[in-house]
């Protein structure tokens, strides 16, 4: 902690005009908190950390304590430590007064134990069974989002106006570089931003419905970091939004008609040496590789709660939208639940593309982790490779809602494992409580349908 504390003075005085710092941590469902400190707080942050409640991770979507978790009255909403975390100090770009933000993991009144139910925990232990045989998971995240208007219709979204044309798009032109121009000052400076925060964002991509594009991240070889980055990400590109009179929206699935916005995973594992385990013909996967697959497609339900953690987040699932509903795998086909992209045999890699852009990175990563460190170590053979439309081949047996997505997690042996018991439950809280208050509202479409007819 010493030389992460000489950094952070020497950060603070590099930045004079420094007025504050904004200390954030991701919650339950990856939704960035924290507190706003001034800059002379930093030496102490740095020491001693910073109290924040333990129920921030009891947090439903609204940001109400789920009392069912234990996390909250029950322990009289008490405190525990906040430390930094090292390397994550850095400017806000978007900020008028000049501030700075610094990201933070949660820690039991120790200050050594890390608390069981921060997210970046429960990955940090998936990632520690990979260092028991001596392998490092290589990773990299694809983040869809979708532009809006700030002056949404009723509260539906619609796609902002261009800043150059000031037409509102209507259009899909998947990979169009006229949709990049036309909001290319955004996009420049979401870079731009990126990369004076040391987010390894290397690429933007106009997608599959107006508005939609997506953010490529450098992949690397620390999948927490990966998850930092994914988490900064997001609310970079929320912030720069603001900036350019936009809104945006990482939700699974905005308009009904449209693509719905996903999160990628790109994993491949390197031995001691710095050697690609998975590397070979994707024909004829190797052992690991093999394996690895098998583990992931027999844990993909167990986990649909952690990648598709949201109510809405099942509304993506479409054949015409690239999203697969039934455990497959196959060569360079986006039709497939697991795709291994062509290209160069010595970065043969798992591209992982069931998770909505809705999901907590950080638990995504830990069940991507936990099924391949289950397949490698159960020796898991998959099924035969999908070749072609895999929607045409395979009836949909993915889990298609959040309540059953629920049950298949509870009752799942692999993840009770991998993530723990402790953690689930407190998880479980939180996704039921949405549940039971989304199906306690009275929907629009029901008194159009009922109201006036039965």
């Amino acid at each position: 902690m010493g030389s992460d504390l000489e950094n952070a003075k020497a950060f603070v005085q590099a930045h004079p005009e420094l007025q504050f710092v904004d200390l954030l941590i991701a919650d339950m469902n990856g939704i960035v908190r924290g507190k706003r400190v001034d800059p002379s707080a930093i030496e102490k942050v740095f020491e001693k950390g910073v109290a924040l409640p333990a129920s921030i991770f009891a947090l439903n979507i609204q940001g109400t304590t789920v009392e069912e978790t234990g996390l909250g009255l029950e322990i009289g909403e008490a405190d525990r430590i906040c430390l930094p975390i090292p390397d994550t100090l850095n400017m806000e770009p978007w900020q008028k007064r000049p501030t700075a933000q610094l990201l933070m993991t949660m820690y039991e009144l120790d200050r050594q134990t890390p608390f069981f139910a921060d997210p970046r925990v429960v990955l940090q232990r998936v990632v520690k069974r990979f260092e028991e045989l001596e392998i490092t998971p290589v990773t990299a995240f694809e983040l869809e989002f979708y532009l809006i208007d700030q002056e949404n219709l009723s509260g539906r979204p619609q796609p902002p106006k261009s800043p150059t044309s000031g037409k509102r798009p209507a259009s899909v032109q998947v990979y169009s570089i006229d949709d990049l121009d036309e909001y290319a000052d955004f996009l420049a400076d979401v870079l731009d931003a990126a990369h004076e925060q040391s987010i390894p964002a290397d690429a933007l991509v106009a997608e599959s419905a107006p508005g939609q594009f997506e953010v490529n991240l450098h992949h690397v070889d620390d999948p927490v970091k990966a998850c930092d980055h994914a988490t900064l990400l997001k609310r970079l590109v929320k912030n720069m939004a603001y900036d350019h009179e936009m809104d945006t929206t990482f939700m699974a699935k905005p308009y009904h008609d449209q693509s719905g916005s996903g999160m990628h995973v790109h994993v491949s594992l390197v031995d001691k040496d710095g050697k690609n385990i998975f590397a070979g013909d994707p024909e004829q996967p190797n052992d690991m590789l093999r394996w690895a697959i098998g583990g992931l497609l027999a844990t993909m339900n167990d986990a649909m709660a952690v990648l598709c953690p949201n109510i809405n987040s099942y509304r993506r699932f479409s054949p015409e939208y690239y999203v697969a509903s039934a455990p497959t795998w196959g060569v360079d086909n986006r039709t497939a639940a697991l795709r291994l992209p062509g290209g160069d045999p010595d970065a043969l890699r798992i591209e992982h593309r069931i998770a909505g852009a809705d999901a907590n990175p950080y638990l995504l990563m830990a069940a991507v982790l936990s099924g391949i460190h289950f397949g490698i170590t159960h020796k898991i053979e998959p099924p035969p490779m999908t070749v072609g439309n895999a929607h045409e081949q395979h009836e949909p047996s993915l889990v298609n809602n959040l309540r059953d997505a629920l049950r298949e997690f509870e009752d799942s042996p692999v993840m009770l494992e991998y993530l723990g018991y402790k953690f689930m439950q407190i998880f479980v809280a939180c996704k039921e409580n949405e549940l039971t208050e989304f199906e306690h509202t009275i929907s629009d479409l029901e008194y159009l349908w009922y109201l006036h007819t039965v």
